[in-house]
């Protein structure tokens, strides 16, 4: 299969570290639907976001303080026990604290 100036798909491929499949379908949703739907996402199915950026932000700052008197550091668990008394986190859960500083990179050793 060819593209623009003899460059194969599998070269495209190749050099974006993607599958061929991948280049494939934005290839054809470039000429299906154009430029702005070959380069964006279309929205997906599933769950929204629980916590906006305000209170993912509120959740980072709390694990970059001082833990509460007693305690060495703050646990996964910790915290999220902590921020379950607030407001908006009644839900919070320790999965959802963990993903939440895994997407920061932020270790809590």
């Amino acid at each position: 299969m060819l593209l623009n100036k003899g460059k194969k798909i599998e070269d495209i491929a190749d050099i974006l570290d993607i599958s061929v499949s991948t280049i494939a379908k934005i290839k054809k949703r470039y000429l299906d639907e154009g430029l702005e739907s070959a380069l964006n996402d279309k929205p997906r199915s599933g769950q929204p976001k629980k916590y906006d950026v305000e209170k993912e932000t509120e959740i980072i700052a709390l694990a970059c303080t001082d833990p509460p008197e007693g305690h060495k550091r703050w646990s996964i668990r910790l915290l999220a026990e902590t921020l379950r008394e607030k407001e908006g986190f009644e839900t919070l859960t320790r999965e959802s604290v963990r993903l939440i500083l895994k997407k920061t990179q932020l270790s809590l050793g």
